[in-house]
């Protein structure tokens, strides 16, 4: 079992079987300083140590929002001198997520701004409460960022609309174009986040890290390029029991019994 240990202050986390969940807990708002971007980034880098079982995580905010954006404080003291550095934080922290080796699933409920909107669209999937509002508010506070994450959600075009207004939107408007799963009442949002996990957990743990490093891998591939890459890492898969596992159960037609090895 998973849990919290002491040096963690805005992170909390747990596994219930093979299903982590991790909550991003700094009140009111889950305002990011950098503190807490150093906690992400040390989690999401080495998640495997702190919840060795899960094959799924789902991250969430407590309280009223999923994350409000980055503690505007730091905004007001920071200078051309001490940019680069507060800067590289930020895109690590955002870049632990993105490479954790196992899928992870945003559930958002209230507000995804600014580093809350880089923080979900850095997961592989995203799932909304319906009230949930998703913007880009930089030109609102003079600073630059989260438009290339909101592009992994939606067209350019809406990408320079939100970032070029700064202003808010449903999740329900952004849903058409599939970056957001799904949209449930916000009562209903773990129950629709963890039964995503579980279609997803319910494959070979192997397999899963393949498919996730595959897929981060080839995102930004032209077709051929891509494709070769995943035939080779087909490959490199076919020595691992697993696979064997998955391919024999299926032509067997029997429920597969996987080891992760």
């Amino acid at each position: 079992m998973g849990g919290v240990v002491q040096d963690w202050e805005h992170i909390d986390f747990a596994v219930e079987d093979t299903i982590g969940q991790v909550w991003m807990d700094r009140p009111p708002v889950n305002a990011v300083n950098g503190a807490m971007y150093l906690e992400i980034k040390r989690f999401f880098s080495d998640v495997e140590t702190h919840l060795p079982q899960a094959r799924v995580i789902v991250l969430r905010g407590r309280g009223r929002h999923f994350c409000g954006g980055n503690d505007l404080a730091e905004f007001q003291t920071m200078t051309p001198g001490n940019a680069a550095e507060r800067m590289r934080l930020v895109r690590e922290a955002f870049w632990a997520i993105y490479d954790c080796p196992v899928p992870v699933i945003a559930a958002v409920h209230g507000a995804a701004l600014g580093t809350g909107l880089a923080i979900a669209a850095s997961c592989d999937l995203v799932v909304a409460a319906e009230g949930a509002r998703f913007g880009l508010p930089e030109v609102n506070v003079g600073v630059m960022g989260g438009a290339k994450h909101l592009s992994r959600l939606v067209p350019q075009g809406v990408v320079r609309r939100l970032h070029l207004q700064g202003d808010p939107v449903p999740a329900a408007e952004l849903q058409p174009y599939g970056g957001i799963c799904e949209i449930v009442p916000e009562d209903q949002l773990d129950g629709a986040a963890r039964d995503l996990a579980r279609s997803i957990a319910r494959h070979s743990p192997a397999v899963l890290r393949f498919a996730k490093r595959s897929l981060n891998a080839i995102e930004y591939l032209p077709l051929k390029e891509g494709y070769e890459l995943e035939q080779g890492l087909t490959g490199e898969l076919s020595a691992y029991a697993d696979a064997k596992e998955a391919v024999n159960a299926l032509v067997e037609r029997r429920a597969p019994v996987y080891t992760g090895r």
